[in-house]
């Protein structure tokens, strides 16, 4: 009988493992190595070192470690290739199978833990500029192909009074709140026309990488990208908003939520779409909760403690976490929406 050390031992071998699959992913995400073999063909690695413009010999190690995992094929001939199923998980920027930028923000998470060793010895906290290029660009790249196929295609039809509206030539305008890189902001465009779109972000660069992506989509005209809080709204009106993963990333969520309440038009709704956590605490928890607490431990609690004052709510976020919230910055209705994913749940608040 395996004791459970036993157990621990070989979970924690296995968790090893996988470690240094996303590794691998990393290298061949950041190198064009995926890229080179979905659009030129399979390689040698003489052949691919030269067409991706790295060192043969890494060349060698890298496409045998990545046969050897089962992430390519390799023939008789020495010649490595992506499938086209594997090529949906690790190169598509638009497939909802696309896993590759999770290697980039996991870099981004473990390139920080010494920061976090000294954060949780302080209470202080290790804010979302700091976890730099790979967490910013990993996370963007992550969520675009929901935010391109689901947002305006399945989960925001799903409110028909609200989509109709938003559909209509009279729509007043929608807030994008913490829209990132963009993507969200640029489906939003697309699916709205006659809507004013409006993005915020506080982070500089997310928005300068926004700008580009609007400008290489022909949207730059639609989009009005701005490095800012939503404290500058004053005087603004929107027919609606949505938080899409960031209100448990706010240091103290209560005032933008105020604010984009009194950024609403009278009937106006703000959509929030966030972790579909548990509603309450049990463990041992089922993989959504356990990779949650996981970007908690390492990511969204230090940032949401970067700034003060800070109420520290950390990405599992309960629904009556956020309800509270919601009641506290003077929405009298708040729903939980019956929208199906297996990892987002979608609240309607209005005032």
């Amino acid at each position: 009988m395996t004791s459970a050390a036993d157990a621990l031992s070989e979970r924690l071998f296995a968790s090893a493992l996988g470690a240094f699959d996303l590794a691998g992913v990393y290298l061949g995400d950041r190198l064009g190595l995926y890229r080179s073999l979905a659009d030129d063909g399979p390689a040698s690695p003489d052949e691919l070192a030269s067409r991706a413009g790295i060192d043969a010999r890494y060349a060698r190690e890298w496409l045998e470690q990545q046969a050897a995992s089962g992430l390519l094929d390799v023939d008789g001939n020495d010649r490595f290739a992506l499938s086209d199923d594997h090529r949906t998980v690790l190169v598509d920027p638009e497939s909802l199978n696309l896993m590759a930028p999770l290697a980039r923000m996991m870099v981004g998470a473990y390139g920080r833990l010494p920061d976090l060793v000294e954060a949780y010895r302080t209470g202080d906290g290790v804010g979302w500029e700091r976890y730099g290029a790979d967490m910013r660009e990993g996370q963007a790249a992550f969520n675009r192909p929901a935010f391109t196929h689901l947002l305006t295609g399945k989960w925001l039809p799903a409110i028909p009074d609200l989509h109709d509206r938003l559909s209509s030539a009279d729509a007043a305008g929608i807030l994008d709140v913490g829209c990132g890189e963009g993507w969200s902001t640029i489906a939003l465009a697309r699916a709205y026309p006659h809507a004013r779109i409006v993005g915020i972000d506080l982070d500089e660069p997310s928005i300068v990488s926004a700008r580009d992506h609007a400008q290489a989509a022909g949207l730059a005209d639609r989009l009005d990208l701005r490095a800012s809080d939503a404290a500058s709204l004053r005087g603004e009106q929107f027919d609606a908003a949505i938080i899409i993963e960031a209100v448990h990333d706010m240091a103290n969520p209560v005032p933008v939520l105020r604010a984009i309440r009194e950024a609403l038009a009278a009937d106006g709704s703000l959509v929030v779409v966030d972790e579909r956590v548990a509603e309450s605490f049990a463990a041992p928890a089922d993989d959504v909760e356990r990779f949650m607490y996981g970007w908690s431990i390492t990511t969204c609690l230090p940032d949401g403690r970067s700034r003060s004052p800070s109420v520290a709510t950390g990405t599992v976020m309960r629904p009556e976490t956020l309800r509270g919230y919601a009641t506290e910055a003077g929405f009298s209705r708040f729903e939980v929406l019956d929208i199906e994913n297996d990892f987002f749940r979608f609240y309607r608040l209005r005032a």
